[in-house]
């Protein structure tokens, strides 16, 4: 049991790490470089939109044994 909860953190942290990554990737290739867009010309609110993203796509319930 206890290495599911560990399996299901490291996963968890790691769909939060590769979000941010994503977030700022965004920002530095596809971003807004004149600054007039308010999301895409602030590296740290894309970061964290794309924290929150890959939080909400990394977060799996597991899976309930049917009932017999």
């Amino acid at each position: 049991m206890i290495l599911i909860k560990k399996i299901f953190l490291v996963r968890f942290i790691a769909s939060l790490i590769i979000g941010a990554v994503g977030g700022y990737a965004y920002y530095y290739f596809i971003g807004c470089s004149s600054g007039s867009c308010p999301l895409t010309s602030n590296p740290v609110i894309m970061t964290l939109y794309g924290l929150i993203f890959g939080g909400v796509l990394g977060f799996k319930k597991r899976k309930q044994a049917p009932n017999s």
